[in-house]
């Protein structure tokens, strides 16, 4: 930590004496002796102890300070704070783009007459190297080494890059392909709870560029997703500037029952948060209920954060989190010292003591025995489905209008039927037929409880005769090799593998979209009569066109439920009343049959996930293996780019910048690109999944002598912005009001020409036209997705005008000169009657203030009114430059004059 500044709060430094260890000191905030210290919720308390800590009287005021203990008062608000997380997490394709950026900022340092090597980290760096892995071979006991060499063989380019990049880059560590899933390897390996460094003791807080960052918060450690551009700003020292957030109370109470899991019980959060509101909010959970609750049954509740809405799920620590750290193999004498420190710091509780219960925004309960087995779906996270009702859902989902809940089959079609033939043998599918049923996803398989449950459930049903379609496509991704070592520790897998469970990788892979190819003839079934087939996965995502673009609906479900729905090989069916099948002596064998009790999994657990796991396979985790350690990468500070490359480009961000920064211009005349509807996802706006082989990016990679099969994913080729631009707004899911059907094509207005949104957007780039986007509600949900961002910019749109915007994709628009512009309460483009056939003007005012109301002029002569929605100065500030990196670059420049 920097202690050139004089600190206003060095009288609350105070040493701690671990046994065998030099003195660590700590700002012990238990020494303010003020009231309203003790009554802050314990994730507010975090944020004061960083700005406390940090304070220069410059970036980090006693204001601020004061602002923060005056919670309850300053929480409505919108009060500014600073906040400098202690670390930052990211994975390999928000990982690669942050790479990139650093080494074309030290080109544009250099260029500009500035030192390259002042472009570095200054704050711990991990990197784990997750999302590439793919599912292209399942149900063969060599699919693990066949995907793990497909992976380095269509990633070795963006794999010497990193490497590259860990010894150029300070701080920067990697994580290599074939450890786990980031935020799992986060959970169990990399989170301290608290920090040691410099000498100085602090709470272990993070951001990461991935949005379910937030599981690591059930593990007391606060963190949650940003865009890359905004954690690269933090990688180089620059504090987050954040509106101090409400704090919502979730009250847990009872236990959960014996057929629920912890998989039901964040659905059922998920929804019942959606409908609350909690965008921009934290929440925090309390009550007695949270101590029947694992850490990693807490885990897996704040990893769905993103999806119920609000910044943060935090539950504080208390012993649970010290057990899981023992658990897990860290060392016993850090483990004293983290105890001593969190109960100095009042940041330690007891959850079945409700004299410590501070206080909140405002509370919400939930008695967890309340709970029912469910799943979710069939296009979003929310919009959860007892189990007990999948069937009738489902049909009533064929029949509603095209929605979230809705596919408009007419009723001719919703019982059509086709044959087709497999391996030898003849199949049928009808709607609601399951093609994909995975194992995968941070969420569940950092979870024992329903891991475990999976694998005995798959082992009762193999005893009983039950069988899985071969044409399914099943897959077992887990998060970290600990998983495999437990399941066959408590020899479920051999029962895994016949219901073709297959362990196939670790990584994200079928969640992200990485599910590999369907086979042929299922393929041609599907599209014979436009059936509307189902993928099944114990995920935290299902929008439409994520899972596959042949998967219309896509359930999320525990990794139990996730094996049911491949026996049953459908989601049309009411487990209580129709069997999975017949079972060995022929009769009916129900779901009830083969379920197992939670007490039941509790016992495989204790005997089976053991401390020696966790330390066997993280001791060994950076050491990487043969084909990774094999790799070759340059030497230097500057990256020798490869002109020739189609994975790794110097992207062209920085290439016109000045050294001052240039006046406020006005949108002149500016065409609408698109015109979206409510809920538009940073899939829509930039997938990571497959490239299509008629799409914009395809034709760029054939002219470069990429063949299609070699075309990887637009996830993997995000180091690469000419890809990336032609991939923007490239779903096939993608609704747009100008054209009025699904697919990545709009109009270019002044011909009236229907093409491809790039082709579009570079007709109008050549005339010189700017560009906006129109769309309705939540605009950027999901993903924490920069190119979502980096993408429109590079196409040209200079504003995007919405209902409202997601947190994140709000903070990356700024943070690339992109202007979020939020109609009035109550007004949208439909209620304004504007057609997206207008001329958009914005004159922007010189005093340009956080959330001002700004003027939009339309060449039909008509004006609204509608907010600028940059919250705080400093995102004032980063516009101003033409983004944060930009800012940063002209910072660090005056620094060095």
């Amino acid at each position: 930590m920097d202690t050139t500044t004089k600190n206003p709060y060095s009288f609350l430094e105070e040493s701690l004496s671990p046994d065998d260890q030099s003195p660590l000191k700590f700002f012990n905030l238990s020494k303010l002796h003020d009231d309203r210290y003790d009554r802050l919720p314990f994730s507010i308390r975090v944020l004061l102890e960083s700005v406390i800590r940090s304070c220069d009287s410059f970036h980090f005021r006693e204001s601020d300070v004061q602002a923060i203990l005056d919670w309850k008062r300053t929480q409505q608000d919108s009060v500014e704070i600073p906040f400098k997380p202690a670390r930052v997490l990211l994975q390999d394709f928000t990982g690669v783009p942050a790479v990139v950026d650093f080494a074309a900022m030290r080109d544009a340092i250099k260029h500009l007459g500035g030192d390259p090597e002042s472009i570095n980290p200054v704050c711990p760096v991990d990197l784990v190297i997750d999302h590439s892995i793919q599912v292209d071979s399942n149900r063969t006991p060599d699919s693990l080494q066949k995907n793990q060499q497909f992976e380095l063989e269509r990633n070795k380019e963006r794999f010497v890059f990193l490497k590259w990049g860990s010894s150029a880059l300070r701080e920067l560590r990697i994580v290599p392909p074939g450890s786990g899933i980031v935020h799992q390897v986060n959970l169990e390996f990399l989170a301290r709870v608290v920090f040691t460094q410099d000498g100085y003791l602090y709470p272990d807080s993070l951001v990461g560029t991935d949005s379910h960052t937030t599981m690591i918060n059930g593990l007391g450690v606060l963190g949650w997703g940003v865009g890359g551009i905004e954690a690269e700003a933090v990688m180089l020292g620059q504090p987050i500037s954040m509106v101090l957030p409400e704090v919502v109370g979730y009250h847990l109470v009872g236990s959960v029952n014996s057929i629920s899991t912890s998989t039901d019980v964040v659905l059922t959060i998920t929804k019942n948060l959606r409908q609350l509101g909690v965008v921009g909010k934290f929440v925090e959970f309390f009550g007695p209920g949270v101590a029947e609750l694992s850490i990693a049954d807490r885990a897996t509740i704040s990893n769905m954060c993103p999806e119920y809405g609000a910044t943060v799920g935090f539950f504080p620590p208390d012993a649970a989190t010290l057990e899981y750290l023992r658990q897990t193999g860290r060392d016993e004498a850090q483990v004293r010292i983290i105890e001593t420190y969190l109960k100095c710091m009042k940041m330690y509780r007891d959850y079945t003591n409700s004299t410590q219960d501070p206080e909140y925004s405002q509370v919400v309960e939930l008695d967890l025995s309340s709970v029912v087995p469910s799943i979710s779906g069939p296009k979003r996270p929310q919009d959860q489905v007892p189990v007990d009702n999948v069937k009738v859902d489902f049909q009533a989902c064929l029949a509603n209008k095209v929605g979230f809940k809705g596919f408009q089959v007419s009723p001719k079609k919703r019982e059509d039927v086709v044959g087709f033939s497999y391996e030898g043998t003849e199949f049928e599918l009808h709607h609601g037929s399951v093609v994909i049923a995975a194992i995968t996803s941070c969420t569940n398989t950092s979870n024992p409880s329903v891991m475990l449950g999976a694998g005995l459930l798959a082992k009762k049903a193999v005893e009983a005769g039950l069988t899985v379609k071969p044409y399914i496509k099943t897959s077992l991704s887990p998060g970290s090799g600990v998983v495999t070592d437990y399941l066959k520790s408590a020899d479920v897998m051999p029962a895994l593998r016949i219901l073709g469970f297959e362990l196939v990788g670790y990584g994200c892979m079928t969640c992200i979209g990485n599910s590999g190819p369907l086979p042929e003839a299922v393929i041609q079934a599907i599209n014979q009569e436009d059936l509307v087939v189902c993928g099944v996965l114990s995920g935290n995502r299902n929008f439409e066109g994520r899972i596959h673009p042949h998967t219309r609906a896509n359930y999320l479900a525990s990794p139990p439920l996730v094996i049911a729905y491949a026996i049953a090989g459908t989601v049309n069916i009411d487990f209580n009343v129709e069997p999975l099948g017949l079972g060995r002596d022929g009769q009916p064998l129900f779901l009830r049959d083969i379920w197992p009790s939670r007490k039941e999994i509790e016992v495989v657990e204790r005997q089976h996930v053991l401390p020696a796991m966790f330390m066997k396979v993280y001791s060994s985790i950076q050491d990487g293996n043969d084909s990774w350690n094999s790799l070759k990468a340059p030497h230097g500070m500057l990256y020798p780019w490869d002109a020739s490359s189609t994975y790794i480009k110097s992207p062209p961000f920085f290439h016109d910048m000045t050294r001052e920064e240039l006046p406020l211009q006005p949108i002149n005349k500016a065409y609408v690109l698109l015109y979206l509807g409510d809920s538009v996802t940073t899939d829509h706006i930039s997938p990571a999944g497959s490239i299509a082989r008629d799409s914009p990016a395809a034709r760029y990679l054939q002219e470069r002598g990429i063949s299609p099969r070699d075309f990887n994913t637009y996830g993997a080729r995000r180091g690469n912005d000419a890809v990336m631009a032609r991939g923007t707004f490239a779903n096939i899911r993608l609704l747009n009001k100008l054209v009025g059907k699904a697919g990545p094509r709009t109009v270019h207005l002044p011909s009236g020409e229907t093409m491809s949104v790039f082709d579009v957007a570079e007709r109008y780039a050549r005339d010189g036209q700017p560009l906006v986007v129109l769309a309705g509600k939540d605009y950027g949900s999901g993903s924490s997705r920069d190119w979502a961002a980096k993408g429109p910019f590079l196409l040209g749109v200079r504003a995007v005008l919405a209902r409202s915007f997601e947190r994140i994709h709000r903070s990356n628009l700024i943070g690339m000169g992109i202007i979020p512009l939020e109609f009035a309460s109550g007004e949208s483009a439909e209620t304004l009657g504007l057609t997206g056939r207008e001329r958009y003007t914005v004159n922007l005012p010189a005093d340009l203030r956080p959330r001002m109301l700004v003027t939009i002029q339309m060449d039909t002569g008509k004006s609204f009114q509608v907010t600028a929605r940059f919250d705080t100065d400093v995102e004032l500030l980063y516009f101003r430059n033409g983004g944060i990196l930009n800012y940063m670059i002209r910072q660090i420049l005056k620094s060095s004059t």
